[in-house]
């Protein structure tokens, strides 16, 4: 496992500067720790709780920009639908996101040859129009995203060490 170490006093400076300052903090040492992104080869030297946050900030990057239909589009579906991400969620105490990310999942199985597929911008762009069934879910992601980031922000706090060891 890789040692990610974050001084305290940078903990207590971003958490003075609000919650997503604070989840940075943590993504970025995670990131940091494990040469810049996450990938395949890299994952197995983070924990459970690291990689889901990773994940939730994949989620969160991509849903905002675009949509499901974007993250999926750009790759991320298998990592979030075929992984137990959802249900670390529900184990968080995130029901509802966790609840979201499933019947994200059903129509990701239902929809990704289509949506994996390369395609231009133009025929990227026609896809949001193709698939409308997704915009429920980015929408109910949007109107609960403070809420959810919050809510993983306070459980990181809970946890600290199983996400960073803390150095004085």
């Amino acid at each position: 496992m890789k040692e990610v170490v974050i001084n305290e006093t940078d903990i207590v400076s971003a958490a003075n500067n609000g919650m997503d300052s604070f989840l940075s903090l943590f993504i970025k040492s995670i990131k940091d720790s494990i040469g810049g992104e996450l990938t395949a080869e890299n994952m197995q030297e983070l924990n459970v709780d690291q990689i889901t946050l990773l994940a939730y900030d994949i989620l969160h990057e991509e849903v905002m920009d675009g949509g499901f239909v974007q993250l999926i589009h750009n790759g991320y579906g298998g990592f979030i639908f075929q992984n137990p991400f959802a249900k670390v969620l529900k184990l968080w105490g995130l029901r509802d996101l966790s609840k979201l990310v499933y019947n994200g999942r059903e129509l990701y199985f239902e929809h990704k040859d289509k949506l994996e597929k390369d395609c231009s911008d133009e025929e990227f762009m026609a896809l949001f129009e193709q698939f409308p069934v997704f915009d429920d879910l980015d929408d109910d992601f949007i109107e609960h995203e403070e809420e959810w980031t919050a809510q993983i922000a306070i459980y990181v706090d809970e946890h600290i060490s199983d996400f960073a060891k803390v150095e004085q």
